[in-house]
């Protein structure tokens, strides 16, 4: 943002699915963690329709199993984890901002059928474009090992295979 530029003026319209547009608030720590909040709900099904209109049509996102090019496939990402997920919570740990960086820990925990409730620890890295809103998000997160530590027969063996191979 420009020393000169207020948040007021960095806000920017933007076009929803049938063509209207409406004013979205500026991106920072608070606006993130408030609208974060609002999407995972106490039934536990995520619904991330609300951010939608905050992420740049060119969004770039990328974690420890794919990398998704473009609003499209991103919104298809989160509609097949709400799909698959029986329950989605995820706590904000902290939240830090400077310049167009925005980075956050968290805890997600997820629930899939069979499966006990398991506790992700990562961290998420947003830039916003230019225009505020969201052109890259980069999640980092241990799948494996968070998960392999909710398997009570194999999470004994996991830590020790990892100590003794990586130190």
């Amino acid at each position: 943002m420009r020393h000169n530029e207020t948040k007021e003026e960095k806000s920017s319209l933007t076009p929803i699915e049938n063509n209207e547009t409406y004013q979205l608030k500026t991106l920072d720590i608070n606006t993130v963690r408030d609208l974060w909040s609002k999407t995972y709900n106490a039934n536990g099904k995520p619904d991330w329709s609300h951010l939608y209109p905050y992420y740049h049509p060119d969004i770039v996102f990328q974690d420890s199993i794919q990398r998704i090019e473009g609003i499209k496939e991103f919104v298809a990402l989160c509609e097949r984890l709400t799909e698959r997920c029986e329950n989605l919570q995820m706590e904000i740990l902290s939240i830090s901002q400077d310049s167009n960086i925005i980075l956050m820990d968290w805890i997600m925990t997820m629930s899939f059928k069979k499966y006990p409730n398991t506790p992700v620890y990562g961290s998420t890295k947003l830039t916003l474009h230019y225009d505020g809103r969201i052109i890259e998000q980069r999640d980092y997160f241990d799948l494996w090992g968070d998960i392999f530590n909710g398997i009570p027969f194999f999470k004994k063996s996991y830590r020790k295979f990892m100590r003794r191979v990586f130190g």
